[in-house]
């Protein structure tokens, strides 16, 4: 509302200022105040326009070409200096002026946009704070906020900084949400009712961020690349985007290494409280999971399948699928006691 404010305000502006100009035009005795009204009037429109077809433009990038324009002055200003220690005529000198400043300004705006990700010191990555003041970039990927469990883990404040959200993975959650798969429709709106959780969480800090990699096509490549840019971290439980991350040097937060992490430690000669619920892949075999989802095996446990039963913990055996524990009934080990 008031950027529309701010283009009317302008538009008038523009149509009183050119009926001034119009009015200290006369010719014999036609008044050209209604004239200049309408070119007023036209000239901002045209701006008007001009300003729509620019919010396609990056704000980094504009700000890295304005960069090189102005290293491409201070260059051409010292190259034309020294010239000036040569006796050149005057009409030659000022020639080499203006061809070195249009050669230095292209070249110095050109080289800027082309490594404008690499200029930490432009607009607007430019960071203010104190030395102590530890402010971390979190970028979340499209995965993560799907999952769900990141607004359980802010509310308990386990994780710090700013989180960042990059327009193209809110673009692509939209998508989702607007699939013609029920399921990828269902996942895709829960993803905007977790991304308005965490913006209306006050322990937190969310911010849409509206940089795009024209040139890269993956999400998963820009998102590390804004990781990379920002001097960030990337939030993912997606196995591929881990790995591409770890490659380039990104540090990444994974929910599930957190999530097994976070498993409770269970050792030979325990006793589980568990369900069994199915039969096992080996004969007579009864299988339950505890709540984090661990799997528990136990032998001669398909009798008590649909029961809760006291299962003690044979061995643990850690794969690339995830934990599984294995173990036996009470009355099995007793049994088995009593014949050694």
């Amino acid at each position: 509302m008031t950027l529309i404010f701010i283009r009317i305000f302008f538009a008038i502006l523009s149509v009183i200022i050119g009926f001034q100009i119009g009015s200290f035009i006369q010719v014999g005795d036609s008044n050209f105040s209604m004239i200049g009204s309408g070119i007023g009037l036209l000239i901002a429109l045209t701006i008007i326009i001009f300003e729509f077809v620019m919010r396609r433009v990056s704000v980094r990038g504009l700000s890295s070409a304005v960069f090189g324009l102005i290293f491409g002055l201070i260059m051409a200003k010292l190259v034309a200096d020294t010239l000036t220690l040569i006796r050149l005529d005057e009409t030659l000198l000022y020639s080499l002026r203006v061809v070195l400043t249009l050669i230095f300004c292209y070249l110095g705006m050109i080289v800027a946009i082309r490594g404008r990700d690499e200029f930490n010191i432009i607009v607007p990555y430019v960071k203010f704070s104190r030395q102590d003041e530890k402010n971390e970039l979190v970028v979340l990927d499209t995965s993560v906020i799907i999952d769900g469990r990141i607004a359980d883990i802010c509310n308990v404040r386990f994780l710090e900084g700013k989180f960042i959200v990059p327009r193209f993975v809110l673009k692509e959650l939209q998508q989702i949400a607007d699939s013609n798969d029920s399921l990828k429709r269902a996942r895709g709106r829960r993803g905007m009712d977790i991304l308005t959780k965490l913006q209306k969480n006050p322990n937190i800090d969310v911010k849409i961020h509206n940089e795009d990699f024209a040139d890269i096509q993956e999400v998963d490549a820009k998102i590390v690349k804004l990781a990379k840019v920002l001097g960030g971290k990337v939030f993912t439980n997606d196995y591929n985007l881990n790995k591409i991350a770890e490659i380039q040097g990104v540090k990444v937060l994974n929910v599930n290494e957190l999530a097994t992490a976070l498993r409770p430690v269970v050792l030979p000669g325990e006793t589980l409280n568990i369900r069994l619920i199915k039969e096992g892949k080996e004969y007579n075999q009864g299988v339950g999971y505890l709540e984090d989802g661990t799997m528990v095996v136990v032998d001669n446990g398909r009798r008590s399948i649909g029961q809760n039963v006291q299962v003690i913990v044979g061995s643990v055996l850690q794969t690339t699928a995830g934990r599984m524990i294995f173990g036996k009934l009470p009355e099995d080990v007793k049994r088995e006691r009593n014949r050694h």
